[in-house]
């Protein structure tokens, strides 16, 4: 998104309800004119994490999907620009859905998975895992020294290029490893 590159990862909270799931539908919300949809690499977490090093910390990973962080970019922007926090315009409801899990085992080699995201069947993003700025381990390592992390909860681990503006009657169709994870949804108002 040619944002500077930071020394550590930028760090955002969504809330349950920002979770959907395949088939289901993105509603934008009636205050927000610019609404992005951005694939990434979902982490789920199987236990209880503090204080992992990169070393230990995929052994905290249960399982992997595809997912959309969806933004508000436009509420995005204005907080930006005066400094405040994004949480509004990343955590509205359904603005995280996720793709089917797979278990996790470490024959999947997460720094080497496809990534992309079609929107009306025309390919928005494409990219790969070994692009990230961040490994899966950097991630879970840096969030496990800052936050406890539990069973069940899901990390997003950022975008590749592309990302873009949705309306209401797309169809979104994403996919991470080569259909290993997939992800169908709609986007309403």
């Amino acid at each position: 998104m040619k944002s500077e590159i930071l020394d550590e990862p930028v760090v955002f909270l969504k809330p349950r309800t920002s979770v959907i799931f395949n088939e289901q539908s993105i509603i934008i919300p009636e205050i927000s004119k610019n609404v992005h949809h951005e694939v990434e690499m979902v982490l789920q977490i199987g236990k209880k994490t503090d204080n992992v090093s990169t070393v230990t910390a995929l052994d905290s990973v249960k399982s992997i999907a595809v997912g959309l962080d969806i933004t508000a970019r436009d509420l995005q922007s204005e907080a930006k620009k005066a400094g405040l926090p994004w949480s509004l315009s990343k955590g509205f409801k359904t603005f995280a859905p996720v793709g089917n899990f797979v278990n996790y085992d470490k024959e999947i080699d997460l720094l080497n998975l496809d990534i992309n995201v079609k929107v009306n069947g025309e390919t928005r993003q494409s990219g790969n895992t070994s692009m990230m700025l961040f490994s899966a381990a950097q991630i879970i390592s840096y969030l496990s020294y800052h936050f406890t992390l539990f069973p069940g909860d899901l990390i997003f681990t950022g975008t590749p290029e592309g990302v873009s503006q949705i309306h209401p009657g797309d169809l979104i169709e994403a996919s991470l490893g080569n259909q290993l994870s997939v992800l169908k949804v709609y986007v309403q108002s």
